[in-house]
């Protein structure tokens, strides 16, 4: 007969032997290792969560920034249009002084009343032209004078009117939607003088 083999026997570990204790600190282990991983997790979403917050704030600036650059752009494109023909209204100013100098010489020289006339026509075109793009002549006369918008050129002994008063214009003078282009050209009161007033009682 044939010997039977002997099946080897399974290698039984006793409790509590290193191994086993091994095993069952590894399984004890995963949890705390989930709840690091979680907690790495939540660190990074809260990280990302700033910056998007920081980017957000970032956008609103510049487009508040670039809000600002469009109004002041818009404010200079508007100041230019108003101010682009000045240079025209500075020739115009000559034409009309002429013709004005036209009228009083009709005037004085009793001149035929269809030059006059004409004259007159001409000088009240010009003067609409100038209220359609906002010019408009300097009070001068019988004011204070103020050198924002007048220029002496002489003096006048008076006492008639108070001291520093414009009593003659000479040339006016013109705004252009209120900026001055043109002073207007006067002459002063001055105070008279104690002996000049004796002189004239």
């Amino acid at each position: 007969m044939a010997k039977e083999k002997k099946k080897p026997l399974k290698e039984t570990k006793p409790e509590g032997s290193p191994e086993k204790k091994a095993k069952e600190v590894n399984v004890k282990d995963k949890p705390e290792k989930s709840q690091k991983k979680n907690t790495s997790d939540k660190t990074v979403i809260n990280e990302l969560k700033e910056q998007l917050s920081d980017e957000k704030d970032r956008n609103l600036r510049l487009l508040a920034e670039f809000e600002n650059f469009k109004k002041r752009k818009q404010r200079e494109l508007d100041e230019f249009k108003k101010f682009a023909n000045e240079a025209v209204f500075r020739q115009l100013l000559t034409v009309v002084d002429n013709l004005e100098r036209a009228i009083l010489s009709a005037k004085e020289t009793s001149d035929e009343d269809g030059l006059l006339g004409g004259v007159r026509l001409t000088h009240k075109e010009v003067i609409k032209l100038f209220e359609t793009f906002n010019v408009t002549p300097v009070e001068a006369e019988n004011q204070l004078f103020d050198p924002n918008f007048h220029q002496a050129v002489n003096q006048e002994e008076t006492d008639e009117v108070p001291e520093n008063t414009v009593t003659t214009v000479l040339q006016k003078g013109y705004c252009l939607h209120g900026r001055l282009i043109r002073p207007a050209m006067v002459i002063v009161s001055k105070k008279l003088e104690k002996n000049e007033a004796l002189k004239e009682n």
